[in-house]
């Protein structure tokens, strides 16, 4: 007779992914609303399922032995299953359309992550997702074209009450990979900017951390899009500021540079009532960024 596979224990698994992803089994008992006792209870109840040691002692710290870090991708993997089962049956069934914009650096981020999970969690809703400029976005939510907007944080965010931060991120110098910042500053040649069209927050972070810093520039490209941007990089046309969401594989970042300093994100909501399905992914989004940042 085959042997029966062990089915882990789901919070034992939860405990496990928390204590690693917090960098303590502390936090994670605090962020589960259990004790300290009850997580290692649960970790030890895994290891035993697991037949092996998941973590080990260094110092004061605990590190995933070999197996544990095999242990951490499947577990991460079956509870990202068992979440969306949950919301999938226990949900009461969304129905409707909805109008999300988002900034073209987050495309590749959001669009997978959140807007697959919540399209096969809620095959109803119709989601129409927008990705254009901060302007456009803040253009859109103020006339109600859009039900949720996830933007740059800029000074017209203190209009929208509804507002909410998502954290922030550091920006960025991105260029080509045989990008040298040494030869100008040798040969007083500018540096040469690829931009969005003013008014842009990352062109400002970048002319004004080259001015500080005595750097000369000069605006080598200008675009409307972000695949623009990237285009001309990729053609060693010169270098940009943004966050390290999107960032092709083909450039580099490029630490040389003063650096730019940070940006907010905020996700922005219409000023009329949202609807259910609304409001549900704005919690999604939201979950998202917290875990994130």
């Amino acid at each position: 007779m085959a042997k029966r596979p062990v089915t882990f224990d789901s919070e034992a698994l939860r405990s496990f992914v928390t204590g690693i992803e917090l960098g303590s089994f502390v936090l994670a008992a605090d962020r589960l609303g259990r004790s300290t006792s009850a997580v290692s209870a649960q970790l030890k109840k895994l290891e035993q399922q697991a037949g092996t040691e998941l973590v080990q002692k260094s110092g004061r710290h605990l590190i995933l032995t070999g197996r544990g870090e095999v242990m951490l991708s499947y577990a991460r993997r079956i509870l990202s299953l068992n979440d969306e089962a949950s919301a999938v049956l226990l949900a009461g069934a969304l129905s409707g359309s909805l109008n999300l914009g988002m900034q073209e650096d987050f495309g590749e981020t959001l669009l997978p992550a959140i807007l697959g999970t919540f399209t096969r969690t809620h095959p109803q809703v119709q989601v129409s997702a927008s990705i254009t400029r901060n302007q456009q976005l803040l253009d859109g939510i103020r006339h109600n074209e859009f039900d949720l907007a996830v933007c740059w944080q800029a000074d017209e965010t203190s209009l929208f009450p509804s507002s909410r931060s998502l954290g922030r991120v550091p920006l960025r110098w991105i260029g080509p990979e045989n990008f040298n910042l040494t030869h100008y500053q040798e040969t007083g040649e500018p540096v040469p900017l690829l931009v969005f069209e003013a008014p842009c927050l990352m062109r400002n972070a970048a002319t004004t951390a080259l001015d500080n810093a005595g750097i000369a520039w000069r605006i080598a490209f200008t675009s409307r899009s972000l695949s623009g941007i990237w285009a001309a990089m990729s053609a060693g046309l010169g270098v940009t500021v943004r966050t390290d969401f999107g960032v092709p594989a083909t450039v580099r970042i490029l630490s040389e540079f003063p650096a730019p300093g940070d940006v907010g994100i905020s996700l922005h909501q219409s000023l009329t009532p949202p609807g259910e399905a609304a409001a549900s992914l704005r919690e999604a989004i939201i979950g998202f960024f917290t875990q994130q940042y």
